[in-house]
């Protein structure tokens, strides 16, 4: 189960490091430290900080990314409840008094 926070999680700087998924944030920060070439090599994904993968395969990542639709749907979703609450909200604007009298 991806959301299960004890399944366990291969560390991209060292492959006999095995992290619980509750955990990894922090291992990565840690061990980043430990292997600073290594790190140089990797990139984040912007969708999601837990996915390093080389440089030279960002893109395709990027492309395949299951954490990509999930951003992406969560816009639309933002963005359809903030037109949703624009157009319950209609105009709140009144004419200021009028004093002039035309008769």
């Amino acid at each position: 189960d991806v959301l299960d926070p004890e399944r366990l999680i291969l560390c991209p700087y060292n492959k006999h490091h095995r992290i619980r998924a509750c955990r990894f944030p922090y291992h990565l920060v840690k061990c980043r430290k430990s292997y600073p070439e290594l790190a140089k090599e990797l990139a984040t994904c912007p969708f999601n900080a837990r996915h390093l993968v080389p440089q030279a395969d960002l893109s395709d990542h990027i492309m395949k990314c299951n954490d990509k639709s999930l951003m992406e749907q969560d816009m639309v979703n933002q963005s359809s409840d903030f037109q949703r609450e624009q157009m319950n909200a209609g105009s709140t604007w009144q004419a200021p008094p009028c004093d002039e009298d035309w008769e």
